[in-house]
This record gives structure tokens, C-alpha cells and sequence, in this order.
């Protein structure tokens, strides 16, 4: 009987290569020395340049006193020497800890002290102000050696890291006011590795691009499976991989053959009616990070998979593709459960619901983790023995999501146990935006939420309870930003004379007022449009970020937009001025002010340019019909 009410088990054995990562990419540069491991824009190392590297790094950082389960803060930009440093940190037997470097720096201070680095890499412009105490670091622009001397070094052999010893630790959001460190070991992440490439077939001909932020678990995915693999990995730039349009641009000029785009960006990409070539490489487009809404269109030249899995259970825990369906009555299943890992769904005794009903999602096997740092009773609470293994210690992830088993062995993502939402496939728990907000003196009690406007369109919501007249959305989140990434700064904030309670004194949710004109605070402009172009882009910023009305001089990522919001802001402006603006642009001068200055700048060049001389027009067209793919 508890067979059949079992909700779901997988437990087949991959056939991949096994073995630890670092030892499996020293392999795959003995084997393929010449070939290309990491393209960042034009430069490119090779499998042998990248051990070379990475093992004369892990040797100092032996020196420096790197080991088994030692911790090693790791803050670079997106680059070559990124993955040189993980792969570094991983031979000398440590865990990295990834933290990316557009974090408030009291967040990056935060996590490196919680999680008591010794060492950290870094680089030269933000070593200054990470790199401080007794901590050792390693500046890799400063100190990085060239190829010719990196080879002529020799090293005793380094050991291989025990299945349990630890990969990496990676923070999320915390409920309380500070993030929690995530602890995953060497066992999870190769059995991640394992089940990828033998699922997804990944051969050393594979191009697949890395896209996620350094901060977001999805970056160990884009990475490890590929180099045991002898793939090459394209590392997209910060404003690629935040444009649809820009990114399927430079998929298809990079010949991409499998690419992981988070959820977000994936369903503006679905949304595209612009069609894809028939000699297109790509081959599986990966998504995962939030609930998938959209669905294929028939005749895509790729397969879509849609995948979940919280950070504790390292990246994936069940997966499965996305067939076309003209007539949808719910969004795509989140798959059935990856090799090795078992899925249950229970109730909140931990007993397996029956077939077809609603249970919280549990999962066991080697992808768990091994728990979050310096949080034991949080550790005990999520992480629980788990009653149907018979393997000593085996334990079960509580995921606080819910789901349901369909007739087709697949399951059905419901939503969240609690009040944890993801935003942007960033997981937020509301409670820690709101603790900080409880520390301004002029709020006495706030609460935040998710308010969607859309499939695609989820808002942070911020209530606060304040008697104060004076609060204004900029100086809330300038209050927020020195703590918070932007991704979890709220994009409304509503002030109220108190919040709204049930008869029990907890926060009445279905009381709270949709934000609208009413209570909403706003910064009151005093710069209004001067042009025509002005009025038009600040009335299109307005639809956009759920405004009334904006200065034309206010920032746009002050107002509440994001990444995400900026490249559909540049869909606008195309639409609405029929020039293309640089997404750069947004992000070096985001006003509607500065909008309008580089719209009508581009309007005069096409203006220029239409008036040239046929010949020069044709010459033109003939270099951007046949010149080099764009980076």
C-alpha cells in the first residue's frame, strides 16, 4: 500500500562518465588540450590553458590554506577568470561561494562573513572594498600568471574530493532579515553533471551558453556539466543576456546549441513572432527559476524543456519537455523527477497524499544538500529524515512548494506552502524586505507582496504602516538598496495608517488594498516633459513601472524598473520611434530625459543617412547584409 501511494520515485542510474568535477575536467584537457573551453566576447581559452590555470591557482591556494570543506568567497564579473577560480577552488579541495558583484557590498560583507571565508578572489576594482580584516585574497588581474609561465611550473597531484566534501555554497533570501548560506556537496553536484549529459546527450561538438547571474544556482548548471563533457561555454554579456531580442541574436550568431534561459526570458523568447532559421543550431532551449506559462509554437527547430528544483536540492530535481499545445487549460508540468532522485508529494505529516491530490513537494537522494550554514534548527526543520529510504541517514527536502501527480506520471506545479515568491527566477522571501523596512523610523509595521499584472508581469508590492507624509518611493529604496540587490527592492509602495488584521491579529492579505492612485506613494515630479519626445517616452515609462506620472529626470531603476522591464522599454521605443536603442544606454543614462536625447540623436542619423548618396546607402546595407556576426 505505501508503494502505491507513493507519489513518485525515480531511482534509475545514469550512465555518464562518473567521477568529481575537477578530476573530469583535467581529463577532458589531457584529452582535447587544443580545444575551446570558455568564449567571454572574443577571447577564448582552451581546455589545457583552462587546467594549466586552474591548477596553478589551486596550488596557492593550498598555500593559503584551502582544503577540504574550507570556504572561498568568489567575486569576478562574468569572465574567463571566473570559471578559472571555480575550477581552482574546486581542485584545491575547497567550496566556493559565488557572489555577485552588483550586490549592495553589505550583502557581499554579509555572506563572506557568515560563511567565515579565509580566502576570497576577487579582482582589482572591488578588492578595495571586499578585501578587508585578516582575510587573504587573490586580485586575479593582478596576479594571474601567463600561460608560458603557468606551464612550466610542476605540481604534486592534488586529491580528489570525497563525495560528501562540499562544492559550493550559494546565499538566498532569508525569511528572517539575513540571507541563508545553501551548503551542496561534490555527491549532488556529479550526480547533476551525470544526469544532464546523459540526458541531454552533451558531446564535446555542444556550444551552450551561460547566461544566469553568478549569484543564481542555475550558473552551476550552465557550467559543470559541459566542461566534463568537453563542450564550449559561451558566457553572455550583462546586457545580452537580459534582452530577448538581443539574446536570440546572439544564440544564433554564436551557433548555440543548448542554451538555459531563465523562465522570464524564455516566454518573451516563446512570445517572439519573429521566426527562427531553418539552419539554426540550437537544439534544446532549457528553462527553469519560475512557473512556466507559455508553451511552444509549433515548428520551433528546438525542444523546450521545463525544469524545477530549488537551490537545497542542487539546481534540478525534476525536468521534462515542453510539447507544442494549441489549447492549453493549465501551464506546462514541471516533468517527472531527474535519475537518482526521489520526488514524494505529502502532507503535512509527512504521509503521501493519494494520486491526484495536492502535497507538498518533498525530494530525497544525492542532490540534497547538505543544509544551510550556521543554521542548525533551520537545518533540522527543512531537512528531515526521510521515512521511505532504507539507506542510513537518508534525508528528505521540505520545498514549501505544492504540487499534484498526474495520470501521465508528470506533476503539476501548484505554487508555495507560505509566502515565498520568485520574481525574475530569484527566490525573495517577502520577510526580509519587510524586516528591513520595520527598521526606518517613520514606519511602524510593513508587509510585502507579489502583485501580478500579468503572466509575465510580477511586481514587488511594499505596505507600509506610517502617519509620516514624507515617504517617497526613491527614498525607500535608496533606505533598501545599500542592503538589498535590486531585484528584491519593491516596485510600489503603498502607505496605510495601519495594516489590516484578522480577528487572530495576524496580517489580513485579502484586506490589503490593490495598489493603485489612492495610497500609493509617489515622488512628485519636478521636471515635467519639455519635448514631445519626452511626453511620449515618460507616458510609455509610466505604463510600464504602473506610474501616473514621473520626472523626466528620474531614474528608471530608482522607479522600480529592472533588467527585464528595460528591454521591454526598448521594444517600445522602437516601436514608437522606429529606432533602435543600445540597452547599454538605458543602463548608462536611465531617464526619460536622457531616452528622448538619444532617440532624436538616432532619428538625425537615419535622417543623414537616408539623404547620403545612393552608392554610399548601398555600401551600407552590403556591410551589415555580410559582415561579421555581432557580439
Amino acid at each position: 500500500m505505501l508503494r502505491e501511494r507513493r507519489t513518485i520515485a525515480a531511482a534509475d542510474r545514469t550512465t555518464g562518465e562518473a567521477g568529481p568535477v575537477p578530476r573530469l575536467v583535467a581529463t577532458r584537457a589531457t584529452e582535447r588540450a587544443e580545444d575551446v573551453a570558455v568564449v567571454t566576447g572574443d577571447q577564448r581559452l582552451t581546455y589545457g590553458e583552462l587546467d594549466t590555470r586552474a591548477t596553478h591557482l589551486a596550488h596557492h591556494l593550498r598555500g593559503l590554506g584551502v582544503g577540504r570543506d574550507v570556504l572561498v568567497g568568489l567575486c569576478l564579473p562574468r569572465s574567463s577568470d571566473m570559471v578559472v577560480a571555480a575550477l581552482a577552488i574546486l581542485k584545491a579541495g575547497g567550496a566556493y561561494v559565488p557572489l555577485d558583484p552588483s550586490s549592495p557590498p553589505d550583502r557581499l560583507a554579509f555572506a563572506l562573513n557568515d560563511a567565515a571565508a579565509p580566502v576570497l578572489i576577487t579582482n582589482s576594482r572591488l578588492a578595495p572594498e571586499l578585501a578587508r580584516g585578516t582575510r587573504a585574497s587573490v586580485v586575479m588581474d593582478a596576479w594571474a600568471p601567463s600561460v608560458a609561465d603557468a606551464g612550466q611550473a610542476t605540481f604534486d597531484p592534488l586529491p580528489d574530493p570525497a563525495p560528501t566534501d562540499l562544492a559550493y555554497v550559494i546565499y538566498t533570501s532569508g525569511s528572517t532579515g539575513t540571507p541563508k548560506g545553501v551548503a551542496v556537496s561534490h555527491e549532488g553536484l556529479t550526480n547533476l553533471v551525470e544526469w544532464h549529459n546523459d540526458a541531454f546527450a552533451v558531446t564535446a561538438r555542444d556550444r551552450a551558453s551561460h547566461v544566469a547571474g553568478l549569484g543564481f544556482d542555475a550558473a552551476v548548471w550552465e557550467l559543470w556539466p559541459y566542461l566534463v563533457a568537453g563542450a564550449s561555454v559561451y558566457l553572455a554579456d550583462d546586457l545580452t543576456r537580459t534582452s530577448a531580442d538581443d539574446l536570440r541574436e546572439w544564440l544564433l550568431a554564436r551557433r548555440i546549441t543548448i542554451a538555459f534561459i531563465p523562465t522570464p526570458l524564455a516566454e518573451r523568447l516563446l512570445a517572439s513572432t519573429a521566426p527562427w532559421p531553418s539552419t539554426t543550431a540550437l537544439r534544446l532551449v532549457l528553462t527553469g527559476g519560475d512557473t512556466l506559462h507559455r508553451y511552444p509554437a509549433p515548428g520551433l527547430p528546438f525542444t523546450l524543456v521545463n525544469n524545477y528544483g530549488p537551490t537545497e536540492t542542487t539546481v534540478v530535481a525534476t525536468s521534462g519537455p515542453v510539447a507544442p499545445n494549441a489549447a492549453p487549460s493549465a501551464p506546462p508540468t514541471i516533468g517527472r523527477p531527474i535519475a537518482n532522485t526521489r520526488v514524494y508529494l505529502l502532507d503535512d505529516q509527512l504521509r503521501p497524499v493519494a494520486p491526484g491530490e495536492a502535497g507538498e513537494i518533498c525530494v530525497g537522494g544525492p542532490g540534497v544538500a547538505r543544509g544551510y550554514v550556521n543554521r542548525p534548527d533551520l537545518t533540522a526543520a527543512k531537512f528531515v529524515p526521510d521515512p521511505f529510504s532504507i539507506d542510513p541517514g537518508a534525508r528528505l527536502y521540505r520545498t514549501g512548494d505544492v504540487g499534484r501527480l498526474l495520470a501521465n506520471g508528470e506533476i503539476a506545479f501548484l505554487g508555495r506552502t507560505d509566502d515565498q515568491i520568485k520574481i525574475r527566477g530569484y527566490r525573495i522571501e517577502p520577510g526580509e524586505i519587510a524586516s528591513l523596512l520595520d527598521t526606518h523610523r517613520e514606519i511602524a509595521a510593513s508587509v510585502v507582496v507579489a502583485h501580478r499584472d500579468g503572466p509575465d508581469d510580477v511586481r514587488l508590492v511594499a505596505y507600509v504602516a506610517s502617519d509620516s507624509r514624507e515617504l517617497t518611493p526613491a527614498g525607500l529604496r535608496a533606505f533598501l538598496a545599500d542592503r538589498l540587490p535590486d531585484y528584491m527592492l519593491p516596485a510600489t509602495f503603498v502607505r496605510l495608517d495601519a495594516l489590516p488584521v484578522t480577528a487572530h491579529g495576524k496580517i489580513d492579505y485579502a484586506a490589503l488594498p490593490a495598489p493603485g492612485p489612492l495610497d500609493a506613494l509617489y515622488d512628485d515630479p519636478e521636471t515635467a516633459p519639455r519635448t514631445d519626445t519626452e511626453a511620449q517616452i515618460a507616458e510609455i515609462l509610466c505604463d510600464l513601472l504602473h506610474l501616473d506620472e514621473i520626472d523626466v529626470e528620474d531614474n528608471f531603476f530608482m522607479l522600480g524598473g529592472h533588467s527585464l522591464l528595460g528591454a521591454q522599454l526598448i521594444a517600445r521605443l522602437r516601436d514608437a520611434f522606429g529606432v533602435r536603442i543600445a540597452l547599454r544606454a538605458l543602463f548608462e543614462a536611465p531617464t526619460a530625459a536622457a531616452l528622448a536625447a538619444e532617440v532624436e540623436r538616432l532619428t538625425a542619423e537615419e535622417s543623414s543617412v537616408a539623404e547620403a548618396p545612393l552608392d554610399v546607402c548601398r555600401g551600407g546595407s552590403a556591410a551589415i547584409e555580410t559582415g561579421a556576426p555581432r557580439t
